[in-house]
């Protein structure tokens, strides 16, 4: 078997040495953090046990723990950890096979299960696929510290915290083959190296170090901004809403809500890189303003919730697919990547940590085939490119199309650039015809089996949108519609420029000329 040593212990990291773990290899976890996250102590702890008592006696619960790192855990290196994450049916389906104690752990722990199908007031018949269109509603912290508790329990793996990765050992030749790396502490040998250190890991300076050409790395910008708050339902609210659909777009802003466990939902609000009021929606009245005008919005922060957070802001994230090869295949034998090192998606649709479970599950069921030859490394690019790479694309696209959409309607749309050509009017049919299955499928039980078998990874669009059935309901609701028009939910753009004008203005020290200008 392989001991197989990998760069970096977020969820890409931990899965792999787990999942490897449990195939009988041996794993260690290289982490620059100084601890574990969350409540992943040296047992598994459920939500409600207490683990201790603080400085004033108080009991500390497993929920507590997952509070205090979530929102007080400054990790610059994981800056996304604060972010809403959602599990899709893929992701839960790895977990629920193959690591069943992480998903038991992350149910105690307070996650929360949604089917898709549960959308309607009776869900219809049940047909084979549809026990994988369940959504996990959980923050990330709660998967890490199932990870983590199952991790610190399995035998031949450990996770050495505050140790980074600063050096690979390689063997030299036109395709350089990785044997190990080298931490403050020492040198590691390995059979297999696995880069999970993330989209800025730092591995790619590491490989070029060790006389590696550099991966040829496709990269698509998407244009978009994201506010989010954390907010907590009221005691004796165990559940938001079930409507309206917790995610709504309009021309150039949208509103998204991502409920989560122990009560802790996040809102969302999005708009265009480029648009001139997107700066606004920091200040927390501001927002939570701009919330209130989409239909989520309004239904959750109507029920009294407490904020958790102030407005926290993300932007300038991208698509970006980071193979360890080029066009003439892999650069490197030795050393594959997961996770965000390998394929890095805006996280509009979800897909990160499912495409992170899967790349370790592939990794977890294959280092026994001599890892370290330059036809394992061909044999997993090639895997990945049939199996990630479409998904990927997808997220592009999609990417692509909401993009020049809020650009366009923001009046920044000058110079989008599409994937594929044609500029952002290219993109008006498909957007329409993706709005209408949509909608359709809101009130069509057909349509949102397909389409959620497509948002969990089940089944790709191509197949599962090009079905006549799907088709012939799509056609009939918009017959039924001829005037209808996409992206017509939310405030038009004179009242959202009146919702971002209140932003708070720091004030400023009184002098003879701003007195007399005012």
């Amino acid at each position: 078997m392989a001991h197989v040593l990998v760069i970096g212990g977020g969820v890409a990291g931990l899965a792999t040495a787990l999942l490897a773990a449990r195939r009988g290899h041996t794993a260690e976890v290289f982490e620059r953090d100084t601890r574990a996250p969350g409540a992943a102590p040296d047992r598994g702890l459920p939500a409600g046990d207490v683990l201790g008592r603080d400085l004033l006696g108080r009991d500390v619960l497993g929920r507590d723990l997952l509070d205090r790192d979530f929102f007080g855990w400054h990790r610059p290196g994981v800056p996304q950890a604060a972010q809403p994450h959602l599990l899709l049916g893929a992701a839960r389906a790895v977990l629920r096979a193959e690591l069943p104690d992480v998903y038991a752990e992350m149910l105690r722990l307070g996650a929360r299960e949604r089917h898709e199908l549960d959308w309607f007031d009776v869900r219809p018949p049940a047909r084979p696929g549809d026990e994988d269109l369940v959504l996990v509603q959980a923050r990330r912290i709660v998967l890490e510290s199932a990870l983590t508790t199952a991790l610190r329990a399995q035998p031949g793996a450990v996770v050495r915290y505050g140790e980074p990765v600063t050096g690979l050992t390689a063997t030299g030749g036109r395709q350089p083959r990785i044997t190990g790396v080298s931490t403050p502490g020492g040198g590691y040998g390995g059979d297999l190296v696995v880069d999970a250190a993330g989209r800025r890991g730092g591995c790619a300076s590491l490989l070029a170090t060790a006389g590696c050409r550099p991966g040829t790395v496709e990269r698509h910008r998407t244009g978009l901004a994201y506010f989010c708050r954390w907010y907590r339902l009221p005691d004796g609210v165990d559940e938001g809403p079930r409507r309206p659909w917790t995610v709504t777009g309009g021309a150039f802003a949208g509103c998204a809500v991502f409920p989560s466990d122990n009560r802790v939902f996040a809102v969302t609000v999005f708009a265009h890189t480029g648009d001139p009021t997107r700066g606004a929606l920091r200040d927390p009245a501001v927002f939570e303003a701009a919330a209130r005008a989409f239909p989520p919005g309004a239904a959750w922060l109507g029920l009294g919730a407490e904020p958790l957070s102030g407005v926290l802001a993300t932007a300038g994230l991208d698509n970006r697919w980071s193979p360890l090869a080029d066009a003439r295949g892999p650069v490197v034998s030795g050393m594959v990547p997961v996770g965000d090192a390998l394929t890095h998606t805006n996280p509009t649709l979800g897909q990160g940590t499912s495409l992170a479970l899967w790349a370790a599950d592939r990794v977890a069921r294959t280092a026994h085939r001599d890892p370290g030859s330059p036809g394992f490394a061909a044999g997993y690019h090639g895997w990945a490119l049939r199996t990630l790479k479409p998904w990927f694309d997808f997220q592009a696209g999609a990417d692509a199309a909401v993009g020049a959409r809020l650009a366009a309607g923001a009046g920044a749309g000058a110079g989008v650039v599409v994937p594929g050509g044609g500029g952002a009017g290219s993109l008006a049919g498909r957007a329409r015809e993706a709005a209408a299955l949509f909608e359709c499928a809101l009130e069509d039980p057909e349509v949102m089996r397909a389409r959620a078998r497509v948002r969990h990874l089940a089944e790709p669009p191509g197949r599962a949108y090009a079905d006549p059935a799907v088709r012939a309901r799509v056609a009939i609701w918009l017959a039924r519609r001829p005037d209808w028009a996409p992206n017509a939910v939310g405030p038009d753009r004179a009242r959202w420029e009146e919702l971002t004008a209140a932003a708070a203005v720091p004030p400023q020290p009184a002098s003879p000329r701003t007195s007399a200008r005012s």
